[in-house]
């Protein structure tokens, strides 16, 4: 082996394959020899075709094969370009006779999966760069099509979630996003159904009945459903039912996030306010206009004059004054440091809220009276509730970026590749980037 393969061997990266030619060719596949004193122009890309030093493995069940079938014809890969000219694997795969498994296949080659024609590694670099940009600038940049960024992606990503241990499934998050009003799709709902703890989404499915959730329940086995301690929810009650009907899930306890509980409670306090001042005349319009959020606010969060505007605008009415304290409690209720403490307090809040004559705080006391059961969980596990909500800022995030998707399958690697950072620190993205490939020298490897 002369120095040239060596070092075409070297930059290959595989043990066991060796370039037995290389060449430059042109766009329409003639080849092209390089001049001295003349660049190469542009399009030209760089062809190297391998050949195999050892036995062959079987593409099925990935075992030594000494007897061979027969040969195929050639094939090329597209591989991480190199000085920005583009880089093509040629070879001609054989089938194997395969003792172990009794087939025929084409043989394993370790540069790229089966049905693929894009390395791995190029397909981890792809994904890599999408994870921050939108597919067609990455299909720009690489001059490659929207779709053959958007499979390699999706590709590398299936790949990096089969090898990853999967979490322990203890705390379920369970949520709906809203799709929007436009769209030719019949469902207006996704159900979203996250690791809690970690919060990785794990399962998604149009529409928010009891039917879809209870649809990816049956998809559990026995021994998850054991392990599973708590379910966190908002107060949907389609979701409540699909848990609850589940007897394998009897033992699990049901809580509602603290978002939509103080969401409810702040409903309730808007619609006191419009009440009080916008609908008792002018003169009570022109006092409580503007000043929304100034009682949506929590206390401490106030500034030293909003402050003195709120206490002005209470003390004009006991009734919205006498509310504002009820939902002071219910935060502090929320965070109690036992369940006894809990009931208390709420049981406080319901004694505050019952036979008011305004219908937003009866309506309120109904509501809290009905999932107040599920909230004293909190106390007991302290959830990371707030996981649930910012799914929904992920995907945005996520859609804003890649002006939608049609794909909800790809949808969720992404989602889930996001959510899980892998590619956070520095070796982060060396085990991403290394995936079907020999692990690559860590600078703190060298250092050490």
């Amino acid at each position: 082996m002369g120095q040239r393969t060596k070092m075409l061997a070297q930059i290959l990266g595989f043990q066991g394959w060796v370039p037995s030619d290389s060449w430059f060719e042109k766009p329409d596949g003639k080849r092209m020899e390089p001049i001295d004193g003349f660049d190469m122009p542009q399009g030209v890309r760089f062809v190297m075709r391998i050949r195999r030093r050892w036995a062959g493995r079987c593409g099925a069940c990935g075992a030594i094969c000494r007897r061979r079938h027969s040969r195929c014809a050639p094939r090329r890969w597209a591989d991480e370009s190199w000085a920005g000219r583009p880089v093509e694997l040629q070879y001609a795969p054989e089938r194997l006779r395969c003792e172990r498994c009794d087939s025929t296949g084409q043989e394993q080659v370790p540069w790229a999966d089966a049905y693929q024609r894009q390395t791995k590694r190029l397909q981890q670099r792809l994904a890599l760069e999408a994870a921050s940009m939108p597919v067609h600038h990455v299909a720009a940049l690489h001059g490659l099509s929207w779709a053959t960024v958007k499979r390699a992606e999706h590709e590398a990503l299936a790949r990096w979630d089969g090898t990853r241990t999967p979490p322990r499934l203890r705390h379920v998050g369970v949520d709906e996003k809203y799709l929007g009003r436009r769209g030719k799709h019949p469902y207006r709902y996704v159900t979203i159904v996250s690791n809690n703890e970690t919060g990785e989404p794990l399962w998604m499915g149009y529409g928010r009945s009891q039917e879809t959730l209870a649809g990816w329940l049956k998809t559990l086995s026995p021994e998850t459903k054991a392990g599973i301690e708590l379910f966190v929810t908002d107060m949907h009650r389609a979701f409540e039912n699909a848990i609850r009907a589940d007897p394998e899930l009897a033992h699990a306890e049901l809580v509602h996030d603290v978002f939509h509980v103080v969401k409810r409670a702040g409903e309730a306090m808007d619609e006191l306010r419009r009440e009080i001042f916008f609908r008792a005349g002018p003169e009570l319009r022109a006092v409580g206009r503007g000043k929304r959020w100034l009682v949506l606010k929590r206390w401490e969060k106030c500034s030293t004059e909003q402050q003195a505007n709120l206490k002005q605008l209470l003390r004009l009415n006991g009734t919205l004054a006498r509310f504002y304290q009820v939902v002071e409690e219910l935060r502090e209720a929320l965070h109690a440091p036992t369940r006894e403490d809990m009931k208390d307090a709420i049981a406080h809040i319901l004694v505050r809220t019952e036979k008011r004559r305004f219908k937003a705080v009866r309506s309120f006391h109904e509501s809290l009276k009905r999932h107040a059961p599920n909230l004293y969980a909190l106390a007991d596990h302290r959830p990371a509730t707030g996981r649930v909500e910012a799914l929904n800022n992920n995907w945005e995030t996520l859609v804003r970026r890649g002006r939608g998707y049609r794909d909800l399958p790809y949808m969720l690697l992404k989602l889930r590749f996001a959510c899980a950072h892998p590619v956070r620190t520095l070796r982060g993205v060396e085990r991403f980037l290394s995936l079907g490939l020999p692990p690559p020298i860590s600078r703190f490897q060298e250092a050490a």
